[in-house]
């Protein structure tokens, strides 16, 4: 019951390569974006905020297609991003930029949340001792957000893990290069007698799934007793 074929090892590892890149790729433009979204305020603020958590309510297979419009071999941009060696589509490098979108939502949405709930006594205590935005941003508001930070870094990678709408849409499913858990456990699904294979890795998904959310939850009670100390 539990022995893996190589196959699907394949799709486990590569499953965790593009959760894991997509989450690290995503994360810097995800704590910019929160920071502005809990701190700034700029015209068309509420379109940038609705475009931001888009993916949320947007059909899977629509955010996808819209990726292969845009970034796939003849899209808009991709015989430009093929001209300097960047190809997307049909690749797992696709399958990271599909699953970062999908994640980042809820990646901003925390992080968003941690920065509002920062007092922001504190960030003018900074100004008001001659430190800089950007100072005060990465002295003060950066530290006291890393609980938040944590815990959206956590749900991105969760998302892009079971990932499979946009993914399949995007990237196809060939197995070795972009058939991560949630492709092979629909291919398993799809022949006779793969139900067994698709049960195993339906397991294993739910396993390191879990295990990312306990991790989170850990993390971020000692997150929050460090930060506690420093305030």
């Amino acid at each position: 019951m539990f022995h893996l074929t190589p196959d699907e090892w394949t799709a486990i590892a590569l499953s965790l390569r593009i959760a894991v890149v997509a989450t690290l790729a995503s994360l810097p433009l995800g704590i910019f974006t929160a920071y502005a979204l809990a701190r700034w305020n700029f015209p068309g603020k509420t379109l940038v905020n609705g475009f931001v958590h888009l993916p949320l309510v947007l059909p899977p297979v629509v955010t996808g297609f819209i990726l292969l419009i845009l970034l796939g071999r003849k899209g808009v941009f991709g015989p430009s991003l093929q001209s300097i060696g960047i190809v997307l589509s049909f690749r797992w490098t696709g399958a990271a930029v599909a699953c970062a979108v999908m994640g980042f939502p809820l990646m901003v949405r925390a992080m968003r949340l941690s920065f509002e709930g920062i007092d922001r006594r504190l960030e003018r205590a900074s100004g008001s001792l001659g430190a800089s935005g950007l100072w005060t941003f990465l002295l003060v508001s950066l530290p006291l957000a890393v609980p938040g930070i944590i815990v959206g870094a956590i749900l991105a990678f969760a998302k892009a893990l079971g990932e499979f709408g946009a993914t399949i849409t995007f990237v196809s499913n060939i197995p070795g290069e972009t058939q991560t858990i949630s492709a092979a456990i629909y291919t398993l699904t799809q022949v006779p007698g793969g139900d067994v294979g698709a049960m195993r890795l339906t397991i294993i998904a739910i396993v390191i799934a879990l295990a990312a959310l306990i991790a989170s939850e850990i993390i971020q009670r000692w997150a929050e007793k460090r930060v506690a100390s420093f305030e």
